[in-house]
């Protein structure tokens, strides 16, 4: 049964305010999961024109196309960044008691913004919060996403070397191919390995987890052995977690060697709601060879290599040190469809009896939320904002040690 919580299943779709963003919240090819399961859509006029996506796309898909007004009029609002992250976004004052709103929120770093949006009495789901599970693998944007940067630093770094990636063979000679390091074999780092083979160069990777090594050699890279003990056999969720100061100094220092020797390397490594560790220093970077390359998708968490600049790209003794911001959106088409799709897997799992719960007994939903009635419900945003912590819900009670069938009589047989 729906509970008190329910709304009606409108979705609403309004463009994205955020300066160079290109994507839209949904493409018109998550739409018919969406109108299936109910759901009418409101497009913004022109939402998914830089995505390449013009408004006859949604309508073909069975979306009406209206006004700003009429998107955020919607009971459901998606949006690839949330109130443009600025708690004083114009945009906040449209939204109202009950209204659900999905999307990138970057909820430890803007703590201010969930505040905001948690006061006007919407509740809020930050994407990024969907759980690190099998089952919630179509929901995640931080995974969808990081897919498309790898793939993209490899076609950065590629342009910017002054040489080619893969090994030639030709009559005037023999072209050694480039050499690539990737620091960080998530889902952003795997993707950069794939393409770096794709395009021929030879591939060194590390990840502080071990377990990572299958993955790194099954793209037919060389993973590089640190003798460091890191503790991060089991990282949560496969994913690292933070290393202390002392660590991270010492894999500098056994680092060294493999980045002064790679003409190319792609730094992702990227700790949630923390400044992302800094791995390549400035010393390292000068030991590089002149025309090199780095790729800092870090960078707009601080970076992993010391002399980065978020959108800007350094000259270090020749080194050019990229500063990527938002690769995503650079490749709008592809990376839209998959944001698409992982909000409308998401959406959808709120439905029940033909109307939209965020009270739903689910545990993507529960871990997702960050606001909800008023108040910001995620403790660790209320301990950014240093507001007092909500009680921890109590874990189930264990089921009961089931009773003997036997009786007393056949009980007193037995003995």
């Amino acid at each position: 049964m729906a509970t008190t919580d329910t709304l009606r299943m409108v979705i609403g779709v309004p463009r994205e305010n955020r300066a160079g963003e290109t994507r839209v919240a949904l493409s018109p090819t998550a739409l018919p999961q969406l109108t299936k399961a109910g759901f009418e859509i409101i497009v913004e006029s022109g939402a998914g024109d830089a995505a390449g996506y013009p408004d006859a796309a949604f309508t073909d898909r069975g979306a009406r196309i209206g006004t700003r007004d009429d998107a955020f009029g919607a009971d459901v609002l998606v949006q690839v960044n949330v109130m443009d992250g600025d708690a004083s976004c114009s945009d906040l004052g449209k939204l109202r008691q009950g209204q659900v709103v999905v999307g990138s929120v970057a909820p430890f770093a803007r703590p201010e913004l969930v505040n905001a949006v948690g006061a006007t009495g919407a509740t809020l789901f930050a994407l990024e919060l969907v759980p690190r599970t099998t089952r919630a693998q179509s929901m995640d944007i931080l995974s969808s996403q990081a897919a498309v940067a790898g793939y993209k630093a490899v076609i950065i770094a590629a342009d910017k070397l002054p040489r080619m990636f893969p090994l030639l063979t030709t009559a005037a000679g023999t072209i050694a191919p480039a050499k690539v390091f990737v620091i960080g074999a998530g889902v952003a780092g795997l993707a950069a390995i794939a393409n770096s083979r794709r395009l021929g160069a030879l591939v060194e990777a590390y990840d502080v987890r071990p377990a990572a090594r299958e993955e790194v050699e099954s793209l037919g890279a060389r993973f590089v052995e640190l003798p460091l003990e890191t503790g991060q056999e089991e990282g949560s969720g496969g994913y690292a977690k933070q290393l202390s100061e002392d660590t991270i100094r010492k894999q500098q220092e056994l680092m060294a060697k493999t980045v002064a020797g790679s003409d190319v390397v792609i730094t992702t490594a990227q700790v949630q709601g923390s400044t992302a560790p800094v791995i390549v220093t400035t010393e390292m970077v000068k030991q590089m060879a002149p025309g090199s390359v780095i790729v800092d998708l870090a960078a707009e968490q601080g970076g992993n290599c010391e002399p980065t600049v978020a959108g800007e790209t350094i000259d270090v003794d020749g080194v050019q040190v990229i500063g990527v911001v938002n690769l995503p959106g650079t490749i709008p088409v592809h990376s839209s469809q998959l944001f698409g799709k992982n909000v409308a897997n998401f959406v959808t799992l709120m439905v029940v009896d033909g109307a939209v719960d965020v009270g739903v007994d689910d545990d993507v939903i529960k871990e997702s939320v960050v606001a909800k009635g008023g108040d910001v419900v995620n403790n660790r945003v209320r301990e950014a904002l240093g507001m007092e912590k909500l009680p921890e819900p109590e874990p189930p009670a264990p089921d009961p040690e089931p009773e003997s069938e036997e009786t007393p009589a056949a009980e007193e047989a037995a003995k």
